[in-house]
């Protein structure tokens, strides 16, 4: 006699009944939540192919390993600054906004948004910190942009040591804005990064944006600027090639231990002061200035995204420290 048989006959009435009651319930919540999803999927789909029509266009589209690489400039100063984005940022050229404002008044200001980022076109090609600088290389070299000082946020701070030490002819200083460095801890963890494509393809992500707070909320940024952020967020959200660049995160991190920023290389770094998730961050920039011949670290209260808040002090800051460095 097979064991579940066995367990039938064991059962009284009672205990049958309350069996049957609770698949019963189980089953109805299953239902309810493959229901839920199939309409929040539904709207997802709906609601990206609306908003992907009110957004806006600004820069230019650059050829870029036969794909089309988005490219703002602003500004026409005779020196330039070329600014990459912290990791899944969705439109680096606004999100940069403010700081472009405050810069564009005395350089030229080039906002590069890498493949899968804000209205670039998305890529199949790994993100690999090697594909990544090079894609955005040949962008800069489609510009006859040449000579320019390097700098971005976040992991930026990754691609960005990597880049002046391939391109160390071309790049007359970097500029950080609270930068991720190679050595920070927790960079070797698994993400999971299937369960950010679920959340994504079932419209999951966009149910939270939707009940959470406005990211936004109290900045400086315009009414119009805001809501185009918006959208173009909702569209690049976990999109399949940033999915591919966190994939590479860890390794990216691995590549960049072992390099270090010329030593003749005009160096500052914005940090923020009230950075606790990263032990001795402070430290660890310190770290990467050490034997710079023009280095700097200026920590600055704010958040993760000082640009946001102190655009400001950060323009100032920089455009001193350059002065300085010559």
């Amino acid at each position: 006699m097979k064991q579940g048989e066995i367990m039938k006959m064991k059962m009284g009435p009672k205990m049958k009944k309350a069996l049957n009651i609770f698949l019963k319930t189980v089953g109805v919540i299953a239902v309810a939540i493959v229901l839920f999803l199939v309409v929040t999927s539904t709207v997802n789909v709906i609601s990206t192919k609306s908003e992907t029509a009110k957004i806006q266009s600004y820069g230019q589209l650059v050829p870029v390993d036969g794909k089309k690489m988005n490219v703002m400039i602003q500004g026409d100063g005779e020196e330039t600054v070329v600014l990459l984005p912290g990791y899944g940022t969705a439109s680096p050229a606004l999100d940069f906004k403010l700081l472009i404002d405050e810069l564009s008044s005395h350089y030229r200001v080039v906002a590069v948004e890498p493949f899968g980022y804000g209205l670039s076109d998305g890529t199949k090609k790994e993100r690999t910190t090697e594909n990544i600088i090079s894609e955005v290389h040949e962008a800069l070299q489609q510009l006859n942009i040449d000579r320019y000082v390097l700098g971005g946020h976040s992991i930026a701070g990754i691609y960005g040591i990597a880049y002046v030490n391939k391109y160390p002819n071309e790049v007359t200083g970097f500029v950080g804005v609270d930068t991720s460095v190679p050595t920070q801890a927790g960079m070797d963890a698994k993400l999971p990064i299937k369960g950010f494509a679920f959340l994504e393809k079932t419209g999951l992500v966009r149910l939270i944006k939707k009940v959470g707070s406005d990211p936004y909320t109290g900045l400086a940024y315009d009414e119009q600027t805001k809501e185009q952020m918006r959208l173009i967020s909702n569209k690049n959200s976990n999109n399949s090639t940033n999915l591919d660049e966190m994939q590479h995160i860890a390794s990216n991190f691995e590549g960049a231990k072992g390099l270090t920023f010329p030593k003749e290389l005009p160096l500052i770094f914005f940090i923020d002061a009230n950075n606790t998730a990263n032990q001795g961050w402070q430290q660890l920039h310190e770290d990467q200035i050490k034997d710079s011949v023009h280095g700097k670290v200026v920590s600055l209260p704010g958040s993760h995204y000082l640009h946001h808040t102190k655009y400001k002090e950060i323009a100032e800051g920089f455009k001193e420290f350059m002065e300085q460095a010559k």
